[in-house]
């Protein structure tokens, strides 16, 4: 086992304690609030970092603008909202369902795809291929088997529930692959520095910023945001 790979090992255990603890006490929020802030961070910077400078003869780069008000709206009006109101309203065990989900397409990605390798899924991110893809669906599947036996009545083996898994996996690859992308534009290996052996939060939560309002949308529809932003502004 090299260096490397210990320190990516330690860095996951400890940030899956550190999420556990924050989805099942009070210090969620301000958790939240800290790993959003952090994220459009990483995401302004590679924009910036695509778009060159902000300033070009004393006139601001609309476009660069443009995309960090679409970031700063999705991370703070979309994501933010969706992760507080599942954790919130479904409960603290039915997100941390949603990120096991997320996680595991992840591990199963990895896995198989270093596994079997074969064709590039996409030329976005070399290292994707079909059997990575095909490996992410087949263990997304696995919170859904573990979390019956912690409440059948709930995580039935039901169609919609295999469904649903299937297609937070596609959503978790979706949100990758775009992530990907926008590193590639910005020719950058990692969001940031702040995970020894992952790089940036983003380079751990890409999928999960997405499955998540994604999950959100699924449950409650769109109006709901509604509600909820007009919940918050009532409070300033």
């Amino acid at each position: 086992m090299t260096k490397e790979l210990k320190k990516r090992i330690i860095t996951s255990v400890l940030l899956f304690l550190f999420t556990i603890y924050c989805i099942f006490t009070n210090f969620f929020v301000l958790a939240l609030l800290i790993i959003s802030f952090v994220v459009f961070l990483e995401i302004s910077g590679m924009i910036n970092r695509i778009a060159g400078n902000v300033l070009k003869r004393n006139k601001i780069n609309l476009q660069n603008v443009t995309f960090n008000t679409i970031a700063l709206f999705y991370i703070f009006f979309i994501f933010m909202p969706s992760a507080e109101g599942l954790q919130e309203d479904v409960g603290p065990v039915f997100f941390l369902y949603v990120l096991s989900i997320c996680i595991c397409s992840d591990i199963g990605g990895y896995i198989i795809g270093r596994t079997i390798g074969g064709k590039k899924l996409t030329k976005i991110s070399p290292n994707k291929t079909i059997s990575g893809s095909a490996g992410s669906f087949c263990f997304s599947i696995l919170p859904l088997l573990l979390f019956y036996n912690l409440e059948p009545s709930k995580y039935l083996y039901s169609t919609n529930n295999f469904l649903l898994c299937l297609e937070i996996s596609l959503v978790c690859q979706f949100g990758d692959l775009f992530v990907s992308y926008i590193k590639r534009k910005a020719k950058v290996k990692d969001t940031g520095k702040i995970l020894p052996g992952h790089g940036g939060i983003l380079d751990r939560v890409d999928g999960m910023i997405f499955a998540i309002s994604f999950v959100f949308i699924y449950l409650n529809g769109f109006g709901k945001y509604f509600e909820i932003w007009k919940t918050a502004f009532s409070k300033l």
